[in-house]
């Protein structure tokens, strides 16, 4: 693993999302279903994942999901389970409500925020299939109320129609009750625009590969999405007390998500450093992903040596890294200087992972530096809230000249006149207070 000194280290890391022909084969794809609906979904499903179905074989069955728990083991049932209950504890504290401010003059201003109506979860299926991000996505949206919660997910490949059964277990266990077998850009039109088989949602989240990325980008203002992702990113801020071992797992952790992921090391610590170039060496050949995760970290892997921990909390927040460790001798020390971070993971015993699968914040996170203006996946991307405006009279007479002056500024003399028009008809109008 290569060792730089901050200065010569490139902080802007751009991400191309596609090829141009890949953005006309989604735009293909998008158009197909948009306008003959299950014709093109099914008729896509069969030439990307070789699976032949009909509008009726299309939703998942409930004897499906009973036999997929005959599949799975034991103790991955009760991780799951116990996931899930860490997950809901911790989203539940992010809920929001309602609130109106009654003011002595009669006015009443407010906030109205309701759940949004039908949210679409995308799941990949293949060597992507993570059972994990199917709590990450389903679950902050029933706790803010979301009534009907729908996940599409591929196939299996070669003919067969079957599900990865842990995935269809999480989804159960989370409390999905409409699952659709289709993947790809197929899927995520098919969640924007509806066909005959699957109704439209509001919201679309969850990971896929470039062209779900890409469909997601092309259906957005019909929907929702939750984010266009990039590859997996870790930063670790260390000083000379971090165990190079524990860094360098960290560091692989995320290298062997895929061939772009992001691993970088930041700290003063030469003897460190070289420390944790040799382990990560050690440790990457005993991974069954090494080729994909020493890809990686020759591509897009790095230890930074800065002059002191303060210019490597610089570096950390230019980076604006989806996971960050602070491995130092006192981590909340530097945690006040951290402005840019989708998830903070303090101390030698906080590893990513825990973050990952388990704790309950959540793991869908910004990535490729938009962790400076976005956040994780939360139960706010799943609500919409209204604003509520009740202007009594006497607040209207009160105000009136004001509002009239700023609209006549702008040019909006039609604006002006709407309030004109009640200032200057004094009688009570019937049924108002006030």
């Amino acid at each position: 693993m290569r060792i730089i000194p901050v200065e010569q280290f490139s902080l802007d890391r751009e991400v191309e999302y596609g090829t141009t022909e890949q953005n006309e084969t989604v735009k293909e794809i998008v158009h197909a279903v948009r306008t003959e609906g299950d014709k093109a979904l099914l008729a896509y499903t069969e030439r990307h994942d070789g699976v032949k179905l009909t509008a009726e074989t299309l939703r998942v069955t409930q004897e499906e999901i009973e036999a997929a728990y005959e599949r799975v083991e034991d103790d991955f049932l009760a991780a799951i389970r116990q996931a899930a209950v860490n997950i809901r504890l911790f989203h539940e504290k992010q809920k929001r409500n309602s609130w109106m401010d009654l003011q002595p003059d009669g006015t009443t201003l407010g906030q109205i925020i309701r759940p949004l109506q039908r949210v679409g979860v995308y799941v990949p299926g293949g060597k992507a299939a993570y059972p994990s991000s199917v709590l990450m996505n389903v679950i902050p949206a029933q706790v803010a109320g979301v009534p009907e919660i729908v996940m599409v997910t591929p196939p299996a490949s070669g003919g067969k129609a079957g599900i990865d059964p842990y995935i269809l277990v999480a989804a159960a266990e989370a409390g999905v009750k409409e699952m659709y077998r289709v993947g790809g850009a197929q899927a995520i039109a098919a969640l924007a625009y509806g066909t005959s088989s699957i109704p439209p949602v509001d919201k679309i989240c969850g990971p896929g590969n470039i062209y779900v990325a890409l469909a997601k980008r092309a259906v957005f203002g019909a929907v929702d999405i939750d984010s266009i992702a990039g590859p997996s990113e870790i930063v670790v801020l260390a000083d000379e007390t971090a165990e190079p071992s524990y860094v360098a797992a960290d560091l692989l952790s995320q290298a062997e998500h895929d061939e772009m992921a992001s691993a970088i090391l930041v700290t003063p610590s030469r003897v460190l450093a070289e420390a944790v170039a040799a382990e990560v060496e050690r440790q990457l050949v005993q991974l069954p992903r090494e080729a994909i995760a020493r890809q990686s970290i020759d591509s897009y892997g790095a230890i930074l040596l800065s002059e002191s921990l303060d210019e490597g909390v610089r570096v950390v927040n230019r980076l604006a890294p989806e996971h960050l460790e602070i491995m130092t001798r006192d981590p909340y020390e530097w945690l006040g200087k951290i402005e840019n971070a989708g998830a903070i993971f303090l101390g030698n015993y906080s590893s990513e992972p825990v973050g990952d699968y388990f704790a309950g914040p959540n793991h869908i996170l910004p990535t490729n530096g938009t962790a400076r203006f976005s956040s994780p996946v939360n139960v706010d991307d799943f609500v919409k809230k209204s604003s509520l405006i009740h202007y009594s009279k006497e607040a209207l007479f009160r105000d009136g000249g004001h509002i009239m002056t700023l609209a006549r500024h702008e040019g909006l003399e039609g604006h002006a006149r709407a309030i004109e028009v009640r200032l200057n008809n004094s009688n009570e109008i019937s049924g108002e207070k006030g």
